[in-house]
């Protein structure tokens, strides 16, 4: 919306990721879907030692159950340290994603974050994850592939490489 009125939004998924940092820790980008639209946003994790002795995690535009249970996967069958950790998670731009492709780009920005190690900027994360830590496929694969394509990314992370996370955490620490 603009003084002369409404404006055609060409490219919402450029809107999104206008002002996204490049090679930050806790960054990750993933092709959610809005009805049948693809779009890309990216989610930003932050892993800090709890300073009250009572651990929180809270989340902005992502089902606060959905964190708890996925930082309790990466803790359990990961052991990854999150006990003593507050977790924050935020979808940039306001969005509220409710589409399970986002599952493996939340663990990754969460793992990010507390390992301190970045995500390589040209990295598209999607793909439900399981409570075996298992990577599980997504709706309009295709669509969203082709949506990170058009945008500059090259490399997409999906369950057709890696059926588990911690062979995709694995992979994407041996690249930062």
């Amino acid at each position: 919306m603009e003084a002369s009125g409404l404006q055609e939004v060409l490219n919402p998924s450029e809107i999104f990721l206008a002002e996204r940092p490049v090679n930050t820790c806790g960054s990750v980008v993933v092709p959610i879907l809005e009805g049948t639209r693809p779009f890309l946003v990216e989610i930003q994790g932050l892993v800090a030692r709890s300073a009250f002795g009572m651990v929180r995690q809270k989340a902005q535009g992502f089902d606060q159950n959905r964190l708890a249970l996925l930082a309790a996967v990466l803790e359990k069958r990961l052991g990854l340290n999150l006990a003593d950790k507050d977790i924050f998670l935020n979808v940039v731009g306001g969005v509220k994603i409710i589409d399970p492709a986002a599952d493996l780009a939340v663990t990754l920005a969460v793992a990010s974050a507390l390992l301190d190690k970045p995500i390589p900027s040209d990295t598209v994360i999607l793909g439900e994850v399981g409570l075996a830590a298992e990577v599980r496929s997504v709706a309009q694969l295709t669509s969203r592939i082709n949506e990170a394509e058009k945008l500059g990314f090259s490399t997409i992370v999906t369950s057709k490489q890696y059926k588990y996370l911690a062979n995709v955490i694995e992979s994407l620490g041996n690249k930062a």
